[in-house]
């Protein structure tokens, strides 16, 4: 039984890591040129009140982005990133996690 759990697990963090390493980066670099840059600046490091996204992991970014997408209020700026975000995609998220993880290194 225990065998069998590891596989499962194995096998699951497996598939998350190809779904991350399926992202594109290109396409989250240029959504986040459009949407995310003026307020969380060409570098991601944050701009006035808006934060830094430096290393932050694709873990949490996307799960931030589908808490906004959802309309869920999770900090100050919800109100700001819930209209921003309510329109994502899967993969809009996927990629731009990618791209964000990748520049905030």
């Amino acid at each position: 039984m225990k065998l069998s759990l590891f596989w499962v697990i194995a096998a699951a963090l497996t598939m998350g890591s190809a779904a991350a390493q399926a992202a594109d980066k290109s396409a989250g670099e240029t959504l986040y040129a459009d949407s995310c840059a003026q307020c969380h600046g060409p570098s991601g490091k944050g701009m006035a009140s808006f934060p830094s996204l430096t290393g932050r992991d694709v873990d949490y970014i996307t799960s931030r982005l589908e808490t906004y997408r959802a309309g869920e209020k999770v900090g100050s700026n919800s109100s700001l990133m819930i209209p921003n975000a309510t329109d994502l995609s899967d993969d809009d998220i996927a990629n731009l996690a990618a791209y964000i993880a990748d520049i905030a290194d």
